[in-house]
């Protein structure tokens, strides 16, 4: 009876102080696993960017006047020489009454200076004719000794004056001419107006496009230089992203550049063109002082690729900087500090190990291995301060 009593109890100790140790074992931390594996790995700098036509045209108004309603409408097609726009004089000034009856009382005050200066003109003839003959009577008289050498010097000096007076009194004739002359243009202008017909200013396409822009549709004044309507051509687009500057100096003309987010089904490539030598700066959207610098990009896919985008249409342009095809790489959320290194957790049948691990490229979200794994190993994709080395683990 004892010792049936002393193995109970023994049993029943046995029983206790398993319990008891499978409850303070250490329990195994779930976590993430990733694997490392070979792939194609890229290294890209992604910035957003807008198209724009290669070749655009601003057309503006050559004149001050009043520019005649545009008929033209966005994607209309307009050939080299074809008329874009008519700018008429100013409408405000040129049908004003008052100003209307002043250019006809200019009219008259022109041909009353006229006739003032055509009398003027012909006495003024008269005075030199007679000028001529008392100069050629006193050079009869000197011969014959009848007048002195002063009487004929001074009839010479008054002949002079005369001939001078009377071209003054032509050129004065002319001068009131081209004033009756442009008193007349002013208001035969404003009779043109009146009727309806005038003296217009055709504004012309420099060169085969399509019309991107209407700036100005509606009849109205405009001034000179005022800008009208934009043309260009919408096959020749090209796009501009704006990078920070210490991207910019890793892209090299030439370079690989993806284009997608644009709407399309796939997405489109294209190379880089011009890397523009001068920077800027902007202000980002958290209120940051940037430097960029302007990347212009040209497509290399067929145009029926990317036929659908227009001048202004947004894309996101991802520039290559690096890519293999077969590289060896894992989550760059596995890996971290580990003094002047890097380092992963591999997981070893049930137990976390610390591993030293080599980096070479990253490419965001991923990164290639250089050492320290190799290609299948599993590693934890997210290590916390909860692992350690030769931590019980488990896939969670």
């Amino acid at each position: 009876m004892r010792l049936r009593a002393k193995t109970g109890m023994l049993a029943t100790a046995a029983v206790v102080a398993a319990g008891l140790a499978i409850g303070f074992m250490p329990r195994a931390v779930p976590v993430d696993v990733a694997e490392v594996a070979r792939a194609p790995l890229a290294v890209t700098v992604e910035e957003e960017g807008k198209t724009r036509v290669r070749e655009r045209y601003l057309v503006s108004a050559p004149v001050a006047g009043y520019v005649r309603r545009i008929g033209l409408d966005a994607g209309d097609a307009v050939k080299a020489g074809q008329m874009l726009a008519v700018i008429e004089p100013a409408r405000a000034v040129a049908l004003d009454p008052r100003t209307r009856a002043q250019a006809q009382a200019q009219v008259s005050a022109a041909r009353a200076a006229l006739a003032a200066a055509e009398e003027n003109a012909r006495a003024a003839a008269a005075a030199a004719q007679l000028a001529r003959q008392e100069r050629v009577r006193a050079e009869s008289l000197r011969q014959s000794n009848f007048v002195s050498a002063q009487a004929l010097d001074i009839a010479i000096t008054a002949e002079t004056r005369a001939r001078a007076a009377d071209q003054g009194a032509r050129h004065a004739v002319k001068v009131a001419r081209f004033d009756l002359e442009t008193a007349q243009a002013a208001v035969a202008s404003t009779d043109r107006l009146k009727s309806g017909v005038a003296d217009v200013v055709q504004v012309r396409a420099p060169a085969d496009a399509h019309v991107l822009r209407l700036l100005q549709e509606s009849e109205g004044a405009v001034a000179a230089g005022q800008p009208l309507l934009e043309i260009g051509d919408p096959a020749s687009l090209e796009v501009e992203v704006e990078v920070l500057s210490t991207h910019a100096v890793k892209i090299a003309p030439g370079s690989k550049v993806i284009l997608d987010r644009w709407g399309g089904a796939q997405a489109v490539e294209g190379r880089v063109r011009v890397v523009e030598p001068s920077g800027f700066t902007k202000i980002s959207a958290l209120g940051v002082e940037e430097q960029r610098v302007r990347v212009i990009v040209d497509f290399s896919s067929p145009r029926e690729a990317w036929a659908r985008l227009g001048d202004g249409y947004r894309v996101e342009a991802r520039f290559v900087l690096w890519e293999g095809q077969d590289v060896l790489q894992l989550p760059t959320s596995a890996l971290f500090r580990q003094g002047d290194g890097w380092a992963a957790f591999v997981i070893d049948g049930r137990r976390a190990r610390l591993a030293p691990v080599g980096l070479g490229q990253r490419a965001g979200l991923a990164t290639e291995v250089l050492s320290g794994l190799a290609a299948g190993d599993k590693v934890v994709a997210h290590p916390d301060e909860t692992i350690k080395d030769g931590v019980r683990v488990k896939p969670r």
